[in-house]
């Protein structure tokens, strides 16, 4: 999952799939991307079946790409992070348009709620543990992102997702924040249970602390999330969810979640803050 949608471009170029753009020129006009790492994504995003090739015209040969069912399933994923950037981020090149909900017409901020009971769901509303195929080794693999060429950080898009990428760019970072989601503070505990560097996790506690999504201090020197941190949830949680449909443990799932108080299942749903309802793919646009 982090070696798909912990990489910049490829979110980018899915979040513009999602929105209509199928043909080559249609991705290089609405993104500031090369002809080569935009060749190098739709490869590795047809490879991962997140988007399937076309061709559409013989003479000369021309192809489009089109969604897959388990690429349109990752929309969930693409709106919260919109939402959180957009709320809590303000360092961005230009300003992140706002969300518009074409089922009722209104301009919108997605609230994630429980699958189960349709209750408003928070950071403490929910209770997660290792499931059949889970474990911190399965989370932390040895290569979790794709090695970045020349062409990849010299075009980086960094302003776009800034802080997002923070999170899910980097396999100690995501792992550091679900941790801190589960209660662990110390770094001590962070270190124990992750089997992180040293240096690697101190430069990820540092990271978060400066973009606010932790907080610690000489009083305090245990690591909790802010405001700002805990409102990540939904990113976190719909990533899993598309994770473990798309790439499905034959045990069964890597981590489990419980709407505490509740006593069931939780499975995330977002919903329209203005009428409601609950949101799909097809119905949210850009203001």
């Amino acid at each position: 999952m982090l070696g798909l949608v912990g990489d910049e471009w490829t979110l980018l170029v899915m979040q513009q799939a999602l929105l209509g753009a199928t043909r080559y020129g249609q991705f290089t006009a609405r993104l500031p991307i090369s002809n080569s790492v935009l060749t190098r994504r739709l490869r590795f995003l047809t490879k991962e079946d997140l988007l399937q090739r076309h061709r559409y015209q013989q003479r000369p040969p021309r192809d489009e790409y089109l969604v897959t069912p388990r690429g349109r399933a990752l929309w969930p994923v693409l709106v919260s992070i919109w939402a959180w950037e957009r709320h809590w981020v303000p360092e961005h090149r230009e300003p992140l348009p706002a969300m518009h909900h074409l089922s009722c017409g209104a301009d919108f901020s997605p609230v994630l709620c429980c699958g189960g009971c349709g209750d408003p769901t928070a950071a403490g509303d929910v209770t997660a543990a290792w499931g059949p195929s889970g474990g911190w080794s399965r989370s932390l693999p040895a290569v979790t992102t794709r090695r970045r060429s020349v062409d990849d950080r010299r075009d980086s898009p960094s302003g776009l997702f800034p802080q997002s990428m923070s999170a899910l760019g980097n396999r100690w970072a995501f792992a550091i924040l679900v941790a801190a989601f589960t209660g662990t503070s110390r770094f001590a505990e962070f270190q124990r249970a992750l089997a992180a560097p040293p240096g690697s996790l101190a430069d990820r506690l540092k990271t978060f602390r400066d973009n606010g999504i932790l907080s610690a201090d000489a009083e305090d020197p245990q690591y909790r999330l802010t405001p700002k941190g805990a409102a990540f949830l939904p990113v976190l949680v719909t990533a899993l969810a598309w994770a473990q449909r798309a790439f499905p443990a034959p045990e069964g799932p890597a981590v489990l979640l419980t709407h505490t108080g509740h006593g069931h299942a939780f499975s995330p749903v977002l919903k329209c803050d203005r009428c409601g309802a609950e949101l799909t793919g097809t119905t949210v646009s850009a203001a």
